[in-house]
């Protein structure tokens, strides 16, 4: 019984993506400059939102929240990742782990509803916008994020509490750059069964629920926008849902590879670059997309930069001359 203990798993060992020295510091670099631009993107887009009562409505507080889940997610994964390019051992522990696991469930569930309540007040502002501050109070809104976040919460909770029934006395090599409950799954002693079961259900669960909303939405948006007479206004309708809806479609197309198939735990190193996409590359992204192409942020922003520079607002206000 001693031995048997004394076998048992408490640390683990991140194997990330390459030992070779250069690629080492190659890969450092780039993910520290991804790192820097996500934080400073999403986290600039908080605070401007935060500080301008003009943004202060539905979709930009939505657009907010999924900024700052953006940076949980971010925070949970990458630093400790930057770390382990240099690190010796690579060590990472079992309560590091579900610290890891639980921080990045909880930013990516709150990411799907949020996902699907920014559809929705899209819906309601592009098919019915005259019923729009009826259908979509601030009240409502601010009850959808309530719900966002509980469901966050509570669906890492089920999945952290199901890790501790395992125990682990293989091999404590994970072969991935974070600490993912999938790969823990292999080293496990104790048939993972239920964890893989339970995995399945709330998450397929999750992404179903909130996929149908997006797609209902989406289609009922783009029926509206071809009903449109205005071809500039049309087109512009049309980029503007093509880019959120790729965003949207990498984001659930990942997450659905990973954690929404049977299969799933037993595929070994084809889930890093999958993983990759949702913890390190949408997260860059989601600023941009929502935000570059945001006339009033735009806006917002220049006023920011012109009240800063008054020289810049007198070049733009006085007239040209030759």
């Amino acid at each position: 019984m001693t031995r048997y203990n004394d076998s048992l798993k408490t640390e683990f060992i991140l194997m990330g993506f390459t030992d070779h020295p250069d690629l080492k510091t190659l890969l450092f670099v780039v993910f520290f400059i991804i790192y820097l631009i996500t934080m400073v993107g999403n986290l600039g887009l908080v605070a401007l939102i935060v500080l301008e009562r003009r943004l202060h409505t539905p979709m930009y507080i939505f657009l907010g929240n999924l900024a700052l889940m953006d940076s949980c997610c971010s925070c949970a994964i990458t630093p400790k990742m930057l770390e382990n390019f240099f690190s010796e051992d690579r060590k990472i522990s079992l309560y590091e782990c579900m610290g890891q696991f639980y921080f990045l469930c909880l930013a990516e569930t709150t990411d799907c509803f949020l996902l699907a309540a920014m559809a929705y007040d899209r819906f309601v502002a592009i098919c019915s916008p005259l019923q729009y501050h009826t259908k979509m109070s601030k009240q409502l809104c601010i009850q959808m994020i309530k719900g966002s976040y509980i469901a966050g919460n509570l669906h890492p909770m089920i999945h952290v509490v199901l890790l501790l029934r395992l125990t682990f006395c293989r091999s404590h090599q994970i072969n991935h750059f974070f600490c993912d409950v999938l790969p823990l799954y292999r080293l496990s002693c104790v048939d993972p069964f239920i964890n893989e079961l339970m995995i399945l259900v709330f998450a397929g669960s999750i992404q179903v629920f909130t996929i149908t909303i997006v797609l209902i939405s989406y289609i009922c948006i783009l029926f509206t926008i071809f009903k449109m007479k205005s071809k500039e206004g049309r087109g512009k309708a049309l980029s503007t849902c093509a880019s959120h809806f790729l965003s949207i479609s990498i984001f659930y197309g990942s997450l659905l590879f990973m954690y929404a198939k049977p299969s799933s735990a037993k595929e070994g190193d084809k889930e890093i670059p999958v993983a990759v996409f949702y913890t390190i590359v949408i997260p860059l992204l989601n600023p941009f997309i929502y935000s570059l192409r945001n006339k009033e942020i735009i806006n917002v922003m220049k006023r920011i930069v012109m009240k800063r520079n008054p020289q810049v607002l007198k070049q733009v206000s006085s007239p040209v001359t030759h």
